[in-house]
């Protein structure tokens, strides 16, 4: 008895949908417009460098994706830390604040140490934000209702001002949402709170790729697909998704030209816009308000020095427009040209300020900025520095958000939607990608198999 499936994308949803259902037994054939793997997260050549297209982080907590990581045989390529640490910079030098959690003490009081010694906020604001973290602890992620009110409404009526806003609060709410606090849905910042911060002393311990993002999310995942079953097409633009009679039908160009799948279980795991344009019928279906989901930029400034100005593997920033710089040198393999240089990258979110700005304005402005904050530059010369932009890097993770999410049914029939916009009850991040995926591919494999698939006349043609 034939049963076939369709992943429509090649991101982290797609991947970790194409894995459950080979897994389970299932024909499953990926379909990716791009040349690689990795959707949003990727990595791309420039000159003799491999560059990261962003600096995609994870947490302790983010079990979904490191549990990916370890079905792509990944595991030797991502790092994490043993207890969080976050080094907090801020213009004009002095010593670099901590955000560090204690060992060996429960939640929420692992932070408490970190608080009392936090340099960056006054004493007074300092007993703010405890009394802060106590307000955000009360808060129940699954409360709908928390998402037609915004985080900074939240603080500010829980006492805390522009500076526990701007130098704690806001360093990890814009990172994770990328919108400010006084735009994000405070539903989505209780999720990141709760889960990431206060609920368990190690869930927000830091990891990262140790390698360049292609070597895990392209060549490591492809080489898992394939190992799994899993035929995977890259190059391929879907141009239809239908139902037609009791399968669905798809629709692509390809290097070779046109092909058609009919299958049972299709999974449409692409950004929102791309999935309404492959399946208009979504715009009849419960499905129909995520067509109002906006987008968020994030733009990346790369600067290249010919020796080392730091000896930090990643820091955030306050009191600058640098919000978070990471160490990229080895992983680019920038040293296999300049043997003392070291390569920064500096992601800035919530960035529709920044987004339009010519590369070069960006470029002398953010160098200038890192030279504030880092006195190992007053040596150092730039090698290089180019920008990266994501313009849609997120859905607009505003409030009143959350009932333009659809769940993993599509209304369509034989159709599942994956992918970090749909509603997993998570921020837009890889964690909720690959939640996603997992979430379409249950749901697909929980339903009957399709008249077609019984009388064996799944197929493709050419």
């Amino acid at each position: 008895m034939a049963d076939t499936a369709v992943v429509v994308g090649g991101g982290l949803a797609g991947i970790a949908a194409a894995l459950r259902l080979s897994d389970a037994g299932r024909s499953v054939t990926l379909l990716e417009r791009r040349p690689r793997l990795g959707g949003a997260a990727f990595s791309f050549r420039r000159g003799e460098l491999t560059i990261d297209n962003g600096q995609h982080v994870f947490l302790r907590c983010c079990t979904a994706y490191r549990e990916l990581i370890e079905r792509l045989g990944a595991t030797d390529l991502v790092t994490v830390q043993d207890r969080l640490d976050i080094p907090v910079l801020k213009a004009g030098g002095g010593r670099t604040a901590h955000l560090r959690r204690s060992r060996g003490i429960p939640a929420p009081l692992h932070l408490t140490a970190a608080l009392a010694r936090y340099a960056l906020l006054s004493p007074p604001d300092r007993a703010r934000a405890a009394r802060g973290a106590l307000a955000l602890r009360s808060l129940d992620p699954d409360d709908r209702s928390l998402d037609a009110l915004t985080l900074g409404d939240f603080l500010r009526r829980h006492g805390q001002n522009d500076a526990t806003i701007d130098r704690l609060w806001g360093i990890i709410a814009v990172a994770t949402l990328n919108l400010r606090p006084d735009d994000a849905s405070l539903a989505l910042a209780a999720k990141v709170f709760r889960t990431g911060l206060l609920d368990a002393a190690e869930a927000a311990d830091v990891g990262y790729a140790a390698v360049p993002l292609g070597d895990l999310h392209s060549t490591a995942a492809e080489r898992a697909l394939t190992a799994a079953g899993v035929e995977v097409l890259t190059g391929h633009r879907v141009d239809l998704v239908a139902p037609a009679g009791s399968g669905v039908t798809v629709e692509a160009t390809g290097p070779t030209g046109q092909r058609s799948w009919s299958a049972d279980r299709v999974v449409l795991a692409t950004p929102p816009a791309e999935a309404f344009a492959a399946a208009p019928g979504l715009e009849s279906t419960d499905a129909a308000p995520a067509q109002g989901l906006g987008a968020s930029p994030i733009v990346n400034v790369h600067v290249i020095y010919d020796r080392v100005v730091t000896e930090l593997p990643f820091a955030a920033a306050v009191s600058s427009p640098v919000q978070w710089i990471f160490d990229r040198t080895e992983p680019s393999t920038v040293r296999n040209q300049h043997r003392q240089a070291q390569y920064l990258a500096i992601t800035v979110s919530a960035a529709d300020a920044l987004i339009d700005t010519p590369s070069r304005v960006l470029t002398d402005q953010f160098e200038a900025e890192l030279a504030a904050l880092l006195p190992g530059t007053e040596r150092a010369n730039v090698i290089d520095s180019f920008v990266t932009r994501e313009r849609r890097a997120t859905f607009r993770q505003a409030a009143g958000t959350w009932r333009m999410r659809p769940s993993a049914a599509s209304g369509l029939p034989g159709v599942w939607l994956a992918g970090a916009w749909t509603d997993t009850g998570w921020p837009d991040t890889m964690e909720s990608a690959v939640r996603s995926g997992n979430a379409a591919a249950e749901a697909a494999l929980r339903a009957p198999l399709s008249a077609t698939a019984e009388s064996g006349t799944s197929g493709v043609t050419s």
